[in-house]
């Protein structure tokens, strides 16, 4: 149906079994100034066509980077309140800091949003929140799919997935092959939860029930504002703060699901582990939280969430201070130590 026509209303239209191209048309016009606001020089294709095309060029031996993620349950929490403002900076940052462990600028960026009832304006705002993250990220947002899919959600209920590709000069790859026993591992201050262990987060306060959702409006004194402010706060992203220091780090793990536990060993070759100090951090006051409320062990808390350390860098000891020089915020908690066994990150 071409857009801009009224759809029928009988038994047997599109409108009738739950989707509204109309809709679906609306919410393309309300997006297009948003994204149209990220593009670079090399995006070479109008807005809205089947496909997005993209000159790579200046680089010598470029390797392109990709990585799709979602948000998960937090979209519960952002349901919850009715707020989506925020949701679509987690989805870029997630996958703009995935790429960013391999030394990857972001290029471009591509979402796919899939709704039970499809509301223009809340479309506008989850793509208004991406459109802001990707230019901050220097990232375009160059397209991206909307369905309106109402025997898959039921209700306001929806997803949200992103796909980014990247690029880095193949010399510049960072991969973690030269880390080595004795190197220092760093951490880079989270700004909260990001967008991992919401489901556990919502069985602690109970969100689902009606008693719960209320209380993410109340204030609460041990985060010094309501529960609901502090679970939506949006993930960080460390490309602008990291670019420059890229050659002075052997090695990045993004910490998100799996928490340091999980992420650290991915990147530590084998027969290596990390030994982190868990008092050379501030740990938010959103973790000890969860953890008195839900009754949690400490190991869960470690292995769920980020507890603090949103990103952490491994480098050679004699760069540590030129690399906190550039970046203040870094600080060192913990080394790389030979380990043979299967626990590769130790947390005393």
């Amino acid at each position: 149906m071409k857009r801009g026509r009224s759809p029928r209303q009988g038994e047997g239209s599109y409108a009738a079994a739950g989707v509204d191209i109309d809709a679906a048309g609306r919410a393309v016009e309300l997006i297009k100034r948003h994204a149209a606001s990220t593009l670079r020089p090399e995006v070479l294709s109008d807005l809205g066509l089947f496909s997005a095309l993209f000159q790579l060029s200046g680089r010598r031996e470029p390797v392109l980077v990709s990585s799709v993620d979602g948000v998960g349950t937090k979209l519960k929490i952002a349901c919850a309140l009715d707020r989506h403002d925020t949701i679509g900076i987690d989805l870029v940052n997630h996958c703009v800091n995935d790429i960013l462990t391999s030394g990857a600028e972001p290029l471009f960026f591509v979402d796919y949003i899939a709704m039970g009832k499809l509301i223009p304006e809340r479309v506008e705002s989850i793509v208004g929140g991406m459109a802001r993250a990707c230019r901050a990220a220097g990232c375009a947002l160059v397209g991206g799919e909307t369905a309106e899919m109402p025997g898959i959600y039921a209700g306001g209920d929806y997803d949200l997935v992103g796909f980014i590709v990247g690029v880095v000069e193949r010399g510049g790859i960072i991969a973690g092959q030269s880390i080595a026993a004795g190197d220092t591992v760093l951490g880079l201050p989270s700004s909260g939860l990001h967008t991992n262990g919401y489901s556990l987060v919502r069985k602690v306060f109970q969100i689902e029930s009606g008693e719960g959702a209320a209380s993410l409006h109340d204030p609460c004194p041990e985060l010094g504002r309501s529960l609901g402010e502090e679970l939506l706060e949006p993930h960080r992203c460390y490309f602008p703060l990291l670019r420059p220091a890229l050659p002075y780090i052997k090695g990045m793990a993004h910490i998100t699901g799996g928490g340091l536990i999980d992420n650290l060993p991915r990147v530590l070759p084998r027969g290596l582990a990390a030994r982190l100090e868990a008092g050379a951090w501030d740990i938010p006051p959103v973790f000890p939280l969860i953890q008195q409320r839900g009754n949690i062990a400490r190991e869960e808390m470690y292995r769920v969430f980020n507890m603090g350390v949103g990103m952490a860098l491994i480098c050679s000891p004699e760069v540590v201070s030129d690399l906190r020089a550039k970046l203040p915020e870094a600080r060192p908690i913990g080394r790389v130590v030979a380990g043979e066994g299967e626990e590769r990150v130790i947390i005393v």
